[in-house]
């Protein structure tokens, strides 16, 4: 896909539901009794996975446009195979579910998925007593009946993916279960089994879960999406005035604002109000002369999606910026650290790969040129706004990885 260059980029946009939310309120909404309701929803691929993972199950399931309509299931079906596409969240949150569930069942996915860890989810889980077989920590997973039993589990990653399947399972355990997490990760999958009635206390870094008993349904709009948010937020900041609305900015998440503030990225908070008990808000960001900064690990879980979309940034700020700590882009849809090093260079920046990051020196410009994907749709998405800042602009291989997450991007940033 071409994408050419341009010297201003104004607007204001609505941009695609969040997709850790939209995952969870159809997965949750499947536990339910009863309807629920979810208005907003994101309907990308990966979101699509969850929704036909759940059909299968047992759940029925009607999409209408943006609104999904889930009717709680008793009970799930029994000796399933679940192919859950390229969708990391999808098959790590299964696991725990299913387990918890007492369902015996088969998880995989696509090229990219069966390559991503999994025993990182699968460890903890047998903590629990579930019994999971991978394929040398690896997908395909094979997940058979046991009965759970409550207990202590130090994370050793911060990640919202194997929190949320530890949660997942131990709702469903005898005796209760402590969570103790290194870092902040995101804490969607608290607050809605929570609005829902889970048995589900955070104090600190201690997440306290006990058996729960029957969920109440959903009625949920679901928030803009930070990470999408992000790339028009970007092109405000290096090309004109862009506001996005009713954006998702839960203290878990807003890592990117942070960095702003650090960036001198002029921007501002308007219309702040609550979506259930997720804080949402229009931002609006203002053309800036952008700093360099360090980023370290404590920052990484509110903003790990969004590191490429920064590194781009970071090139048109004047010196050394350096990102450490952010070795977990190794392991999603792409290495994020090698493909980001690859499209920065490829268009023109300074950029030097690092075991957990990389170092970037900044200038005034980037020259443009052409991008590999690698079929991941944060590294399409970055490039896009790179060459759309660039001098020349450039093509993009494989750019329709975008409908992972964000199918409407193309088209709203002007790019037919």
């Amino acid at each position: 896909m071409k994408i050419n260059s341009v010297d201003k980029f104004e607007g204001s946009f609505t941009v695609a539901g969040d997709k850790s939310i939209t995952h969870r309120a159809v997965m949750f909404g499947a536990m339910a009794q009863g309807t629920s309701i979810i208005k907003k929803a994101l309907l990308g691929e990966d979101c699509l996975s969850t929704i036909e993972c759940m059909k299968k199950l047992g759940s029925k399931i009607i999409v209408n446009n943006d609104i999904i309509t889930v009717e709680g299931t008793d009970k799930f079906k029994d000796n399933v195979e679940l192919y859950c596409g390229n969708s990391g969240t999808t098959i790590r949150l299964l696991m725990g579910l299913l387990s918890g569930k007492g369902i015996n069942a088969m998880l995989t996915g696509d090229n990219s998925l069966i390559k991503r860890p999994m025993n990182r989810v699968a460890l903890p889980l047998e903590k629990l007593n579930a019994k999971i077989t991978t394929n040398n920590g690896y997908a395909p997973i094979y997940i058979k009946s046991s009965k759970l039993k409550g207990t202590k589990i130090e994370m050793q990653v911060a990640s919202a993916q194997v929190k949320s399947a530890i949660i997942l399972a131990a709702i469903n355990a005898e005796e209760t279960t402590e969570i103790i997490e290194k870092g902040n990760s995101r804490n969607h999958t608290e607050l809605m089994l929570k609005s829902m009635g889970a048995n589900i206390t955070t104090e600190c870094n201690v997440i306290t879960v006990k058996k729960s008993g029957i969920l109440k349904p959903l009625n949920i709009t679901i928030p803009s999406d930070i990470s999408s948010a992000a790339y028009f937020m970007a092109l405000g900041a290096l090309l004109g005035e862009t506001t996005v609305k009713n954006v998702g900015i839960n203290q878990t998440r807003d890592g990117i604002l942070k960095a702003f503030d650090m960036m001198k990225v002029k921007y501002s908070l308007n219309n702040i109000k609550y979506e259930g008990l997720e804080k949402t808000a229009d931002i609006t960001v203002y053309k800036s002369k952008i700093q360099p900064i360090n980023l370290y690990k404590e920052i990484m879980p509110t903003l790990i999606d969004e590191l490429p979309i920064i590194a781009i940034m970071l090139c048109f700020a004047n010196g050394k910026s350096i990102i450490k700590g952010a070795e977990e882009l190794r392991v999603k849809e792409s290495d994020r650290i090698k493909t980001t090093v690859e499209m920065i260079k490829n268009i023109g920046g300074i950029i030097e790969e690092t075991n957990d990051g990389f170092i970037i020196e900044g200038k005034d410009y980037l020259t443009g040129g052409d991008i590999n994907s690698y079929l991941d749709h944060r590294i399409a998405m970055s490039g896009a706004v790179g060459l759309m800042a660039s001098k020349n602009g450039g093509y993009i291989k494989n750019a329709e990885c975008v409908n992972i997450s964000f199918p409407e991007f193309y088209k709203m940033i002007g790019v037919n």
